[in-house]
Formats: C-alpha cells, sequence, structure tokens
C-alpha cells in the first residue's frame, strides 16, 4: 500500500471494537445532553462535516475496492445506530419539553366554566316581530319586496311628479343602473312602494303591512341613512277615516301595552293620500307623561293611487299609513340615541336579551 503517515495509518486500521466504542460514546454524549443545542453540538463531533464517522468515511477512498466495500459497509452500520440513537433522543427532549409547557400551561379545573354566550334579538327587529304579530291578528298580510326599487313604483305610482324634491340625488340614494326607461334606480326611500305592488297582484278587500329597510340621505343624531318602516295598506268598498283611527289607536295601544295614552290626527300633506295627516301620541302617566310626539304619516289613500293599483276610485277606497320602526322602540324602551342601534355595543343590545 505504499508508505502512510501516522494520522493514515491511524484512521485506516480502526477495528469493529473502535466502532463500537465509537457508538457508545456517541449514545453517552447523547443521553448527556440536556437541551437541544446541547445535543447539536454532540452530533457535530460525530456525524457533523469533520466528525469522527465523517472523517472516516472520507478516508475510504485510501482503501482498496473490496477492502473499501467491507469498511465501507462497517462504518454505514455505526452510522445508522449513531443517527439512531440521535433521533432517539431529540424526541425524548421534545416531549420533555411538551410536558413543561403544559405544566405551565395547566387548565385550573375548580375555576368556573366559560359558558358561550348566545346571540339575541337586536330591539328594532323585536319592534319589527311585535309590529307583524299585532296586525296579523286583526287581518292583515305581511308583504315583502326588492329595496331597489323603480322609479315609477318609488314616486309615480304614488302620485309625486317628477319636479318632486324626493327625486333629487340630494335626498335619495340611487344604484348605477337604469330602469326600462332609461331611469336611474333609486334604493327605495319608504316601503310604499310594497301598497302598488301589492294592490297590484290582489283583489279587494286588501288589508296589509309591509315592514323592510329604506334609504335617504340623513345622517345626524335623529335620522339615519339606512332606517326600517312599516307601510300600512287597507283597501275596501267602504273604508273610511274612521277605520284609520279606529285601527291605528289600537295599534299604538297595543304595543305600548297600555291605555294611558292620547292619540290625536294632525292636518298635514302628502302626494299620496288626501286628506293627510300627522299622527301624534301622549301618554298620560310615567316619565314622558304630557309630551306630544309625533308618530306616522297617515291619510285617505288618493285617488291617483287607487288607479295605480288598477282599481276604479270611485269604487273602492281606503287608508295608508307609514311608522318608523326605530321611533317605535326608543319610545317602547326609553332610547334616547338613534345612533346606539346602529354602533354595535354589546353593553346595550344584551340589555333587551
Amino acid at each position: 500500500m505504499g508508505s502512510m503517515r501516522p494520522s493514515d495509518f491511524n484512521v485506516l486500521e480502526y477495528k469493529m471494537q473502535d466502532l463500537s466504542e465509537l457508538i457508545e460514546s456517541a449514545k453517552r454524549e447523547f443521553a448527556e445532553a440536556g437541551q437541544a443545542a446541547a445535543l447539536e453540538d454532540a452530533k457535530a463531533r460525530y456525524l457533523g462535516k469533520t466528525g469522527r464517522l465523517t472523517m472516516l468515511m472520507k478516508e475510504l477512498g485510501k482503501l482498496a475496492p473490496e477492502e473499501r466495500r467491507a469498511r465501507g459497509q462497517e462504518i454505514n452500520r455505526a452510522k445508522a445506530q449513531v443517527e439512531e440513537a440521535l433521533n432517539a433522543r431529540r424526541e425524548a427532549l421534545a416531549d420533555e419539553a411538551l410536558k413543561q409547557k403544559l405544566a405551565a400551561e395547566s387548565i385550573d379545573v375548580t375555576l368556573p366554566g366559560r359558558g358561550r354566550s348566545e346571540g339575541g334579538i337586536h330591539p328594532v327587529i323585536r319592534t319589527w316581530m311585535r309590529v307583524e304579530e299585532i296586525f296579523r291578528s286583526i287581518g292583515f298580510d305581511v308583504a315583502d319586496g326588492p329595496e331597489i326599487e323603480s322609479d315609477w313604483f318609488s314616486f309615480t305610482a304614488l302620485n309625486n311628479p317628477p319636479n318632486h324634491p324626493a327625486r333629487s340625488m340630494q335626498d335619495t340614494f340611487y344604484v348605477d343602473r337604469n330602469d326600462d326607461e332609461g331611469r336611474p334606480l333609486p334604493l327605495r326611500p319608504h316601503t310604499s312602494p310594497m301598497q302598488v305592488r301589492y294592490a297590484r297582484t290582489h283583489q279587494p278587500p286588501i288589508k296589509v303591512i309591509a315592514p323592510g329597510r329604506t334609504y335617504r340621505v340623513d345622517s345626524d343624531a335623529t335620522h339615519s341613512p339606512m332606517f326600517h318602516q312599516v307601510e300600512g295598506l287597507w283597501i275596501d268598498e267602504n273604508i273610511s277615516f274612521t277605520d284609520l283611527k279606529g285601527v291605528y289607536s289600537d295599534f299604538l295601544r297595543c304595543f305600548f301595552e297600555t291605555n294611558d295614552l292620547i292619540v290625536r290626527f294632525r292636518p298635514s300633506y302628502f302626494p299620496f293620500t288626501e286628506p293627510s295627516v300627522e299622527v301624534d301620541m301622549m301618554f298620560t302617566s310615567g316619565p314622558r307623561k304630557g309630551r306630544w310626539l309625533e308618530i306616522s304619516g297617515a291619510g285617505e289613500v288618493h285617488p291617483n293611487v287607487v288607479r295605480n293599483y288598477g282599481l276604479d276610485p270611485e269604487k273602492y277606497i281606503g287608508f295608508a299609513f307609514g311608522s318608523g320602526l326605530e321611533r317605535l322602540t326608543m319610545l317602547r324602551y326609553g332610547i334616547d340615541d338613534l345612533r346606539l342601534f346602529f354602533e354595535g355595543d354589546l353593553r346595550f343590545l344584551k340589555q333587551f336579551n
């Protein structure tokens, strides 16, 4: 084999007994490593770029082919055992670290459980449901319709002329789309279009309410650009203003669960009713005693609107009203700021559930 340096001789003359001692030495150092960093240092001494097993593998090229094969197999078996011991120690350290973490984060079973909180019904929706329940009990249907309406249903069919200010871009929201006549489509400013939609598909007697979301360009402490309204309609051959007064007065007493209130019908003007009134109420007891509160707009349906229902105004007559659900809710629960309905503050909402 020619002359060899002493270092070459020492490496190449490694016996199987020497490999066994190397394996035991590696296992011992791995077992003594108390942390992952120390274990990686020990690994480098055996399997690193200049580790003992790595150096043995590098020197195999100096041996004859037959001897190289035999010695290579011995070294590979030793390497496999060292790697097995290394992985076992890694797992053991990981298990120990996990146990320590779990012990530090242990659950105190003596603490009361944290139950899942349940959702509740928003106060405005409570009012919506209550209004539906009251009117269903006296034979009214409940109708629902689109929130993006046509100009005709929103204004023209309700006797609002083309130059009426309610059609202004500063008063009503519009979407970036036109109807069949080329007019922009508004977000409905009231639920009154459902009067027309429902009446055109039903025969008298017509008794219906239409609760829903509506939109107007209003935003301050007492107005919201999105709000809720309920529209009511009763059309038949002989429905008078007296019926309006009786139905709506009884509704208010039932809604507020008290007879201690006075209802008045004050003359006003709306394009879609004639005569028209503002409906006010006053509590005769409690903290709001003696104060008149505007609660609704109402009146006998205008003959032009009855024609747009597809009915003969000489034969059919009736009344309509529109009430804000937020306003009814504020009066029922004593809420003094409209913005509380839309802020999502759980401290406020939990009071109603």
